[in-house]
């Protein structure tokens, strides 16, 4: 029996009301609640283990060192990474892509070289090459989708890779859509003409348990935030061969090894990424968002998700003129809709008044927003903790707001 009522318990932010009524929260993939033991395990870092790391011999220094590199191999046994010097820390996901498009571009491609995305790409996944592409002259190009939201098959694809492809760059799990891309079957197309691929996870790290070794991708990135952990942390696996190829994202502190007014030398992995005082104190709450998360297991919340998911397109369905967007046949804990004429700001602001929290607009995907000829959506996304009955408020409220149109 999945033990939602002692999930709930854990989040104590889900027992509030808004406008006087029970908070339905329903905006997950913007960024999840967190639950006590996260917040007690940072707390009690601040007031007790509270020094800069590796650079102090005293007791709290080695201290929080401790915690901090227990936290690197953690994330690395969460993914299955080879080695922790494969685990370097970033603020998010869109730190983590911006540092290997500001490095691998610097040393692995030149003017007219290419790096493939697709058109489901969230902005964090988009900008950075376009970057690097006003900078260096790279060629964004950009593999399209059907109209139910999926990828084209793999031999489709494989049009799109040309002998300028360095790079392909995709999304595990789309924000918008919830299509769950084939990643696996792209890095084997790619590798198989020496392309390397870099996979966006920020949207499936909290849903689908990743094995980076099984899928063989070279870069992989993903940010706390979505996962129950603190804001502003984030991690970027990658293959130790590619990690020690590229040059160093940032310079300053930690990242060193030795410098003279001649020149400098630099720490090796993964601290040759890892610029400045890290957020020592987050990471320790990532890691202990990942052992709750484990605690529960990613089998059980995916089996949950993809529940609710189904139940509320299934419920979703009888309200009058609307709309999906995103109906491929393996999705996750995304439902992006619009009814009728409404306005998905109007439709957005007024469920929050009925205590109902969803996302409206473009949701940082403008271009895939220009390919289904729409301005945004509303947008119901899901977590562990979520309920069936809040799905019922949810197809409640929208029924209500539809008759005032």
């Amino acid at each position: 029996m999945y033990p939602i009522e002692k999930i709930r318990a854990d989040f104590p932010i889900l027992s509030r009301q808004v406008y006087g009524r029970p908070l339905v929260y329903l905006d997950n993939a913007a960024t999840t609640q967190k639950p006590l033991c996260v917040l007690d395990a940072m707390r009690e870092e601040y007031l007790n283990v509270n020094a800069n790391v590796h650079r102090g011999v005293h007791y709290l220094s080695q201290q929080a060192t401790d915690l901090h590199e227990a936290a690197r191999e953690r994330v690395r046994q969460f993914i299955h990474a080879r080695k922790t010097e494969e685990i370097v820390f970033t603020r998010g996901t869109t730190e983590a892509i911006n540092l290997v498009a500001s490095s691998f571009c610097a040393s692995q491609m030149a003017a007219g070289d290419e790096v493939l995305v697709t058109d489901m790409e969230h902005h964090s996944n988009i900008v950075p090459w376009q970057l690097q592409a006003q900078q260096r002259g790279i060629v964004v190009r950009h593999l399209p989708i059907t109209d139910d939201g999926r990828l084209a098959d793999c031999d489709d694809i494989a049009g799109y890779l040309t002998e300028k492809t360095r790079l392909v760059s995709i999304t595990h799990v789309s924000n918008v859509l919830g299509t769950i891309n084939p990643v696996g079957d792209i890095i084997r197309l790619a590798h198989s003409r020496g392309i390397p691929v870099l996979v966006d996870a920020a949207q499936s790290a909290p849903h689908i348990a990743i094995d980076v070794q099984q899928m063989d991708c070279d870069f992989l990135a993903f940010s706390g935030h979505k996962m129950y952990g603190p804001t502003g942390i984030g991690v970027l696996y990658g293959k130790e061969e590619w990690l020690d190829r590229l040059p160093p994202y940032q310079g300053g502190g930690e990242m060193i090894d030795k410098v003279s007014w001649e020149r400098t030398t630099f720490e090796r992995l993964p601290f040759k990424f890892e610029a400045g005082t890290p957020d020592y104190v987050a990471t320790h709450g990532l890691a202990t968002a990942i052992d709750y998360i484990s605690s529960i297991g990613l089998d059980s919340i995916e089996a949950h998700e993809q529940q609710l998911t189904r139940y509320c397109m299934e419920q979703l369905r009888s309200i009058d003129n609307i709309r999906f967007f995103g109906e491929a046949e393996r999705k996750d804990a995304v439902v992006s809709f619009l009814v009728g004429d409404i306005h998905h700001l109007d439709l957005g602001t007024l469920l929050d008044r009925l205590g109902i929290a969803v996302r409206t607009g473009h949701h940082c995907a403008q271009p895939l927003m220009d390919r289904l000829g729409i301005s945004g959506t509303v947008r119901a996304s899901f977590a562990m903790y979520n309920t069936m009955e809040e799905v019922d408020a949810l197809v409640a409220g929208i029924r209500r707001v539809s008759q005032m149109f």
